[in-house]
């Protein structure tokens, strides 16, 4: 028998927790364990290989802890880890237990967004350069065409807590006025980083009437409730006492005061030294 354990969070810095706030609002009963490998932040420039073998680490970490599932709550690790990690490792580590990601939940639904056949995705340049949204929307929405633009200055505004004030409004319009460049029939733009939703305000202020702009938190927690459903055997191994812990690679203090402003919370966390 297996032992019920957490649910197991994993970015590579702070976005992830846009994801998991939503994840524990729809979920509560579950028990979780976030990881935030935020020493080695950011990770969307980085070479695939770097990225996999990170993120690869960073699962093994939370196996170790018991989970049997884990999310991988960051678009680049979902975009340039996750197969081969669902591929080549699990097999080997152990065929029971799962990994997912936040790219596939959202491009099975990003058509009932679109009335013009044209979407654009804001996200890093490891993310844009992976195509992984391209490939995947195609996939389920072939009709619809994708316009992408990398935003390289986003993250370090939200993680600087700068992302409120005006400074950050250059780079905001800056990078959606490129991306409607490309086409003035888009009327649909995912979020493609965790980080983003913090801007949200901002993104919307700058947009014209009539575009819909997509976060992938609801959504993927959404998606996560249909699959403990549709999965009874992974739902049975989850642990459900409500209780969540938070490690991260860096500084445990630094990592409570910028979780604060993700989560508009107050949390404990643990250093993990890998």
């Amino acid at each position: 028998m297996i032992k019920p354990a957490p649910i197991g969070i994993f970015d590579s810095g702070y976005g992830g927790l846009t994801v998991f706030g939503e994840i524990r609002n729809l979920l509560p009963q579950y028990d979780y364990i976030y990881l935030g490998d935020n020493a080695r932040a950011p990770y969307g420039p980085r070479d695939f290989d770097t990225i996999y073998h990170y993120t690869l680490e960073c699962v093994q970490h939370l196996f170790d802890m018991g989970c049997q599932l884990v999310i991988l709550a960051c678009n680049t690790a979902s975009a340039k880890a996750l197969r081969s990690i669902q591929q080549q490792d699990l097999p080997n580590i152990d065929p029971n237990r799962r990994v997912l990601g936040v790219i596939r939940p959202t491009t099975e639904i990003i058509g009932n967004f679109s009335k013009s056949g044209q979407i654009g995705i804001l996200a890093t340049a490891g993310t844009v350069s992976s195509q992984s949204y391209v490939l995947e929307i195609e996939k389920f929405f072939p009709e619809l065409t994708v316009f992408q633009q990398a935003c390289p200055m986003w993250v370090p505004l939200v993680e600087n807590n700068e992302h409120q004030n005006d400074g950050a409004d250059y780079f905001v319009e800056k990078y959606l006025n490129q991306l409607l460049s490309m086409s003035g029939e888009i009327d649909a733009i995912v979020l493609g980083c965790t980080h983003y939703p913090l801007l949200i305000n901002k993104i919307n202020n700058f947009l014209p009437n009539g575009i819909r702009v997509i976060s992938q938190g609801e959504i993927v927690a959404k998606s996560l409730q249909d699959y403990l459903m549709r999965h009874p055997e992974i739902e049975q191994v989850c642990s459900k006492n409500g209780q969540i812990r938070y490690f991260t690679t860096e500084s445990a203090r630094v990592f409570e005061e910028k979780a604060g402003i993700f989560l508009g919370t107050n949390v404990h966390a643990d250093h993990l030294a890998l």
